[in-house]
């Protein structure tokens, strides 16, 4: 069964309806609504959102203290109608250890009056509304699969097909997927994406910085009882349970109608293969200071995603013929001062004003991809990240080392212990050390009971994930080689996969047909789209690709 592939021509087109992607199509409609006022020659483009989600805001994931400087310079006239769920009032920093909560002062990075705590699912929902009102279409649902090219140049995005059964025929539903053809295209599609990786292998657009590095982070949003704190109230934490050989730290932050999140950021660069940072989440609820909190409360949504950590020095190339990475497909993030949505805003709005620009020029539109990277160097945005370049990288050092170079980076403008202005690093899963090698000793993590009321297995917070999946589906975590699964990799790292997956998606179960007795059975429908399995494999062979359009978690409340 075959039906021919429908293809769509349209003139901008933003993959992924995150904070960039929806603030780079606002932007964009806005600049050409007012200039066409004005214009002897209107300059009329169409501009498209794809989602690989069931509705915007399914899949969008923060913590989120928000720096409220992107959404102001967007909206300005409507920035009090923005749904925030308060400004950030009370801070507390608490540095952890096995039974103590000590309060520190809070660095300059991490200082938040005037931010506010929000849901990145309410944010963009409420932007994907202006920027349909503003004429940008929006379509939920269609994953971007492979990327359309004229040699170098993007020339748009293949949509993944629906109606595939798991032996790969087409089911009596198929739809093939549509080539949507496009000027220029906008890679919004958050962390390792699967066309921003595709566009990476073949033009090398990250031949020249620092091997990307992410953590992980895993939330939860729990119903308390009144009276507990107030929405804005946040509390940032460092030690325990991670400190002093993990990179990461704890959060909780006060929403409206009582609800609280709570979440753990763990490095994704660990030298331990038996790091498991669902189970570090699970300890970290025990701590005294944390149980309190969350005592008489209920836990109602649950998450996990992956976050680029590397900064400046390990963002690709922006831009080029045809394309603009934005958000955090482009590293768009600061790791210093946890905070990524104001900066996704900026790029979005950066590489529409390139866009503008070319059109109103009348030079073709591919030609932005060109000029963004370069209005990216005189924005704001790049002098903040200038100012924490070189945090991540001294984690590599290990905990107390890497807390000196933080602090000599707010010192020395962001140059840390170096004596130049580039720390060089190593990507995460090339620090992941070998349980076989000589000297090794490491050890599993004690476990953490499960009581199903503070601590939670994995498939209990898949369940509150909203996770779903159409079951007869061909499965979209590729394993290059599975042999290597059950011979190397149980020898070398004991299957870290089964452990840095937060939604038991990979097992390792017997299996006497197999010469070891032993398979890689992968839960697929489990999947929460963290991509960390992409991330954080140490041989490289998980590609992460989209599922069936729709499929995956709801975090519209996260």
């Amino acid at each position: 069964m075959t039906r021919e592939r429908e293809t769509l021509e349209m003139d901008v087109l933003f993959v992924g309806a995150g904070p960039a992607s929806l603030a780079g199509a606002c932007h964009l409609a806005r600049l050409l609504k007012a200039h066409n006022a004005h214009a002897a020659a209107p300059v009329e483009l169409t501009l498209a959102v794809l989602e690989k989600g069931a509705e915007v805001g399914a899949h969008g994931f923060s913590g989120a203290i928000v720096d409220p400087r992107g959404f102001r310079e967007l909206f300005p006239e409507k920035f009090d109608q923005i749904p925030f769920e308060a400004e950030v009032g009370a801070e507390h920093l608490w540095w952890l250890t096995g039974k103590r909560a000590r309060s520190l002062p809070e660095p300059p990075p991490m200082q938040n009056h005037g931010s506010y705590v929000a849901s990145l699912g309410r944010l963009v929902k409420w932007m994907a509304k202006e920027a349909e009102a503003l004429g940008v279409d929006v379509f939920c649902e269609f994953p971007g699969r492979e990327l359309l090219m004229e040699g170098d140049r993007v020339a748009g995005v293949r949509t993944g097909d629906r109606g595939v059964g798991k032996d790969g025929r087409p089911k009596p539903n198929y739809e093939p997927g549509v080539d949507i053809r496009a000027g220029i295209t906008l890679l919004g599609e958050g962390p390792r994406g699967t066309l921003a990786k595709q566009l990476d292998a073949r033009l090398g657009l990250s031949a020249a910085a620092n091997p990307q590095v992410y953590a992980i982070g895993i939330k939860e949003v729990w119903e308390l009882p009144k009276g507990r704190f107030e929405a804005g109230d946040i509390w940032h934490t460092m030690g325990w349970p991670l400190w002093p050989d993990l990179f990461g730290g704890g959060f909780l932050y006060g929403m409206q109608d009582d609800l609280l999140i709570t979440g753990l950021v763990v490095g994704l660069d660990a030298e331990n293969p038996w790091t498991d940072p669902h189970l570090e989440f699970q300890r970290y609820k025990t701590h005294p200071a944390i149980a309190s909190l969350l005592a008489g409360g209920k836990m109602a949504y649950y998450g996990a995603k992956a976050i680029p950590e590397g900064g400046y020095w390990a963002m690709p190339r922006l831009g080029g013929d045809g394309f603009c990475l934005i958000g955090d497909s482009g590293g768009f993030v600061d790791g210093q001062r946890l905070k990524g949505i104001h900066l996704a805003i900026k790029s979005g709005m950066l590489a529409a004003e390139a866009i503008f620009a070319a059109a109103v020029s009348g030079r073709p539109l591919a030609s932005a991809g060109g000029d963004f990277p370069a209005r990216f160097e005189a924005s704001w945005a790049r002098q903040e990240l200038w100012k924490s370049r070189n945090f991540h990288q001294g984690f590599e050092r290990g905990g107390p080392l890497a807390l000196v170079n933080a602090g000599l980076g707010v010192l020395t403008g962001g140059r840390g212990w170096g004596v130049i202005n580039r720390l060089h690093a190593v990507a995460g899963h090339e620090r992941l050390q070998r349980l076989d090698a000589a000297g090794s000793d490491f050890r599993p993590a004690a476990p953490v009971p499960v009581d199903g009321k503070l601590t939670f297995d994995r498939l209990a917070d898949v369940y509150n994930s909203g996770t779903a999946h159409e079951e007869d589906q061909p499965v979209h975590l590729l394993v290059a080689d599975t042999s290597i699964c059950v011979d190397r990799c149980a020898r070398e790292f004991a299957n870290p996969c089964t452990r840095f997956c937060p939604a038991a998606v990979y097992e390792m179960v017997d299996d006497p047909t197999q010469p070891r007795g032993k398979r890689l059975q992968i839960n697929a429908s489990n999947c929460v789209h963290c991509k960390t399995c992409d991330i954080a494999d140490p041989y490289q062979i998980i590609t992460w690709v989209p599922p069936e359009g729709g499929g995956g978690p709801n975090y519209g409340r996260m």
